[in-house]
């Protein structure tokens, strides 16, 4: 398990399979979430992660794909586009700059 804490995260990506809506969506509301800090949310298919990433979050059948595309990125997979636990942990890390498990 890797420890990150959310005061290091600049640069977050949501990774997905084909331009998945969803995927989308769930993007958008990481930037809304997150617009008060200085984290940059990107939206990017699996083949093309940057790598200035500081952290993935993906559907949890990608994240095996995702690790072997951006090897040494911490990788947060989740089951819900919207409303995961997951996802709501890595936007309570960058909020408070708490530590977050992946």
């Amino acid at each position: 398990m890797t420890t990150i804490s959310g005061a290091d995260i600049r640069k977050l990506v949501v990774a997905c399979d084909a331009g998945m809506g969803s995927s989308v969506m769930l993007a958008g509301q990481l930037r809304k979430q997150l617009r008060k800090h200085p984290v940059e949310v990107a939206h990017t298919p699996v083949h093309e992660i940057p790598a200035d990433a500081d952290l993935i979050v993906t559907h949890q059948q990608l994240a095996d794909r995702v690790r072997a595309a951006a090897p040494g990125v911490p990788v947060v997979p989740f089951m819900l586009f919207l409303g995961d636990p997951a996802v709501a942990k890595v936007v309570a890390a960058v909020r408070n700059g708490t530590s977050l498990d992946v």
